[in-house]
């Protein structure tokens, strides 16, 4: 695909102020879904993560790993038990769940990062402490953050790398705890006063009809979420995803969005165009110029 000299140079004049404004600050970005898993995706996430480095963007990668888990699983005999829709993770799941996000997808990124990244999990330099998580329904080892600990993080930041970071924390005892990556992430976010949060799926962002990509939710401000989620349009796995996005918002991360990882360099265009890509989350009064 040819693109004259002309497109170029309004392209890059147009990503100016964006390249200004993200210079020198922290970008969180939540990967999953078919991103994750289609191979020409997944290399032109990571080279756009590499590109933002390289313009000076500190940028942290935070990923989950279901469909991998579910694989493993599946390969070792291992049963999935859901309660009410969702994972109870026994001893043996755990064991699986550590070995496959902070071992196999955790080093495939890290490998496509070209030596820029680094692979962690939370229990890395006490990065995610946590507690398990105590709810209507026991869930077993799965985990509710207490605290984030940046201090690694920052130091590979400064050092001009990509922290790769897998959702696995820990509690006092070492004991290892599954975190939904979508907690995790806005967590992070908030300990490092992100500028942003962006959260990678596999839908064009929040629709009014799910079936239906015209209905599209181009800006959200976080007092409208509770509406939606008594409407019905907030629902299933966009629950912790868009929670977590309402308390970084409410905790300082100045916006946070969602974005189709299933079109190519949605990242770039996101954070450096002024059509962005997805549903955008800010608080008024918070954001940018307004």
């Amino acid at each position: 695909m040819g693109m004259k000299n002309q497109e170029m140079a309004l392209l890059f004049s147009e990503a100016t102020p964006y390249i200004q404004k993200y210079h020198g600050k922290t970008l969180v970005i939540k990967y999953g879904g078919n991103a994750m898993i289609n191979q020409e995706l997944k290399n032109a996430v990571m080279n756009d993560l590499v590109t933002l480095t390289l313009l000076g963007v500190r940028v942290v990668l935070v990923h989950g790993g279901g469909p991998a888990i579910n694989k493993m699983l599946d390969k070792v005999g291992v049963e999935s038990k859901f309660i009410g829709g969702l994972r109870y993770t026994d001893a043996a799941t755990m064991e699986i769940v550590q070995q496959v996000l902070a071992g196999q997808v955790n080093k495939d990124l890290v490998a496509l990062l070209r030596g820029r990244g680094v692979g962690l999990c939370g229990m890395d330099g006490h990065m995610i402490m946590c507690h398990k998580l105590e709810g209507e329904t026991d869930l077993g080892y799965v985990g509710e953050i207490d605290k984030v600990n940046t201090h690694l993080i920052d130091n590979l930041l400064d050092d001009g790398y990509i922290p790769v970071i897998a959702t696995v924390g820990m509690d006092d005892t070492g004991t290892a705890y599954n975190i939904n990556a979508d907690t995790a992430a806005a967590q992070i976010a908030i300990a490092l006063k992100a500028e942003k949060l962006v959260s990678m799926t596999d839908i064009a962002g929040l629709l009014l009809d799910k079936d239906d990509e015209s209905t599209l939710i181009p800006s959200v401000e976080v007092s409208e979420i509770e509406g939606y989620q008594k409407q019905g349009v907030i629902s299933g796995g966009m629950v912790p995803k868009i929670r977590g996005m309402a308390d970084a918002l409410y905790q300082g991360v100045k916006e946070a969005s969602i974005i189709d990882g299933r079109v190519l360099h949605s990242i770039l265009l996101e954070i450096f165009s002024d059509r962005g890509s997805g549903t955008l989350f800010y608080r008024r009064g918070a954001r940018h110029g307004n």
